[in-house]
This record gives structure tokens, sequence and C-alpha cells, in this order.
């Protein structure tokens, strides 16, 4: 079984570096894949309220006959859910479809700037953390001076932040604001998206000199960053081999080419700063 390193939090917990993330996977399909993933040896499971899959989720933990306290299991609060009292009142939904009473991790799924909520959410995040329903609590998809927002009015500082972030969009300038605070930095859509990334000649020239896949290389590149990263997967075979990235090394001369594929043009997803959904 693949080894996985853990990163820890600044506020003493710690997260496995590579995880199973469940965008798009629908809440029966998720049990299945979910299952799959613990017993293949994924001890870290990313989810969200809006995914519609917590239940499956917590259907999958539960059939993989792996202890709730061996495994990390993220989810977040949705833009509806924003607000204090609206973001405690969404935990409990969560915690119930996931079928546990604590998340090791709960995130403002979007800093939705335009809401004007997230300063109020964020609170709402610290005294679930008090109440011991959330071991640990971070942001995902906040733009620099609303990351520095929440900082400035409470006082606490988020242990991650989770963010689109591949070797087409790398977020420097973004990685400088959370290593000035300490914030772990973890990449969704870490692949890319269509498969136009893993045909990159760097990528493919890469993955063959190495003896692994260019999914693969491109994990083991977020890895040797320091990154957490969360790629999905339902088939069998890639839940497997993603997990094996782990253990794929990268010289300084791999790493250094794939940095040299950041684009100004490279985002895939939506600004976080002017999302509207």
């Amino acid at each position: 079984m693949t080894s996985v390193s853990t990163v820890p939090f600044h506020d003493g917990q710690q997260i496995p570096q590579l995880g199973l993330g469940v965008w798009q996977v629908e809440d029966d399909v998720a049990a299945d894949v979910v299952e799959q993933a613990i017993r293949a040896g994924y001890r870290h499971i990313d989810t969200a309220a809006i995914y519609g899959n917590e239940e499956g989720v917590g259907r999958g933990i539960a059939a993989s006959g792996v202890a709730r306290e061996e495994l990390f299991l993220t989810t977040k609060v949705w833009n509806s859910d924003q607000g204090y009292e609206e973001a405690l009142a969404a935990l409990d939904v969560s915690l119930d479809k996931l079928g546990t009473d604590y998340v090791d991790l709960y995130l403002i799924h979007w800093a939705k700037p335009a809401q004007g909520k997230y300063v109020d959410t964020w609170k709402a995040l610290i005294e679930a953390q008090k109440q011991g329903k959330v071991r640990s609590i971070g942001v995902s998809n906040f733009p620099a001076a609303q990351l520095e927002e929440i900082i400035e009015a409470t006082g606490v500082v988020p242990v991650i932040h989770q963010v689109e972030t591949h070797p087409y969009w790398q977020q420097r300038e973004l990685r400088e604001v959370e290593g000035r605070h300490g914030i772990v930095h973890e990449s969704w859509s870490p692949l890319g998206q269509g498969g136009d990334l893993l045909a990159d000649p760097v990528v493919t020239e890469i993955a063959e000199a190495r003896g692994a896949t260019p999914a693969q290389v491109v994990i083991a590149w977020h890895l040797a960053h320091g990154f957490v990263v969360i790629p999905k997967s339902v088939t069998p075979e890639r839940i497997v081999s993603n997990l094996e990235a782990a253990g794929v090394e990268l010289t300084a001369d791999d790493v250094a080419r794939i940095d040299a594929l950041d684009r100004e043009d490279g985002r895939l997803g939506p600004d976080p700063a002017v999302i509207d959904f």
C-alpha cells in the first residue's frame, strides 16, 4: 500500500497530503467510490454540501470497515448558507448526512465577496470549532483581500486554502499570501480539465522518463510543492493509480520544467472575486 505523507496545520492537527475529491460524483456512486478508495488506502475524503453526495460519502465510510478516527473528512458550507446562524445550521445538516458527529475540516466554499457574509460565516466556523463539531477550519476560493480581511476581523487564521491550482494556473501570488500566514495550500482541479495538461509534451516526456502516467506526474508535482491535492476519479484503476502518485519521485529539473508551464490565461474555473452563483 502506498504511503501518503501528512501536512501539519498551525492548529496542531494534520492532513493526509493526497485525498479523494468527489465533486460531480452522484450520491449513489459516491458510496461505492469512497468505499473503494478507503479500501485502496485513501484516508482523506473531500466533499461539500453543494455536491449533493454527503449521504453517499457517509455510507461509503461506514461500509469501508475503517474506523472514523482513522479518516480525514472535509466538507464545505455553500454560498446560500453563509451567515453566522445559517452556517452553523448548515453544518448540523452536513453532519447528519455524513453520519458523523464531527468533520476534520470545514471550509467556506466560496468567499462570494458581493454577498458580504464571509466574515460572519468565518465567525460561525470559529464557533463550530469551539463546540467540537469541526477539528480544523479553513476556506476555499478566497481572493487575497478577503483572506486577509477574515484574519484581521477575527484574529483566527485558516489552516488551509483550497483553490484551483494546476501547472497551467499555479497561484503564485496567492501562495505568497498564504505562506506569510502559515496557511497550507490545497489544489482543486489539480489535473486541469479536458486532458490538455495531461497531453502536454513536458508532462508526457517526464512521465515516460519516470515510468509513470501523466496524471501521476502532475499529482507528484503538487506533492513536491507541499500542496494538499484531491484528484477525483470514479474509475477503480485510476483511484489506485492516483494514490500511487505518492510514490513517484520527480527531480528538481522535472519540477522546474513543470513550473515553467504557468500561464496568465490558465484559469479554468470561475474567478473567486466576481462569482455570482
